[in-house]
């Protein structure tokens, strides 16, 4: 049901960035999810992922297969690169490294402009991005539990609309 509801949503958002539809103008979307799940009680601030984590990345992948994607963005730590890692690939696209806390927002928006991101980071990092891009304070961070989020955000006609999902 969730991919049903996930397809359509993404059906949904491109129908207003169809090369056919003459107009609508430039529509940017973001794709926000949290790195997959990590080694814990490790000495190490940059642990690999677990066996189930490699399965959730592959599984990301599979998410965004239907979906066309212009550019993954990833921290710079071996559990946001490994998830991403599947969905670049599959997608023959590099990974561009951000540092959370010295995003330039103005600029990336400007970057990014018209094209379809996918954004991996964490758990207090992801949901604070989000925030910035739709000017508000909407969401808290991520429960250390939850690596099924997924956070939509539409730039359309001058209108910025997000969502949530929760793809398990």
């Amino acid at each position: 049901m969730m991919k049903f509801l996930f397809t359509l949503v993404i059906y949904c958002c491109f129908g207003l960035h169809s090369p056919t539809n003459t107009t609508a103008t430039e529509t940017t979307i973001y794709y926000f999810i949290r790195h997959a799940e990590k080694v814990k009680n490790t000495n190490t601030k940059d642990p690999e992922l677990l066996p189930k984590g490699l399965e959730r990345a592959e599984q990301w992948a599979n998410t965004f297969k239907q979906v066309p994607l212009d550019a993954v963005y990833s921290t710079d730590y071996k559990r946001t690169v490994s998830t991403a890692l599947p969905t670049a690939n599959s997608k023959g696209l590099p990974i561009t490294k951000y540092h959370p806390t010295k995003i330039d927002y103005d600029t990336f928006l400007k970057d990014t402009k018209g094209k379809n991101v996918l954004i991996v980071g964490h758990s207090n990092t992801i949901p604070g991005f989000v925030n910035q891009l739709i000017g508000k304070e909407k969401y808290d961070d991520i429960s250390h539990d939850n690596n099924a989020n997924l956070y939509i955000v539409t730039i359309a006609n001058g209108n910025i609309t997000d969502m949530v999902l929760y793809i398990d």
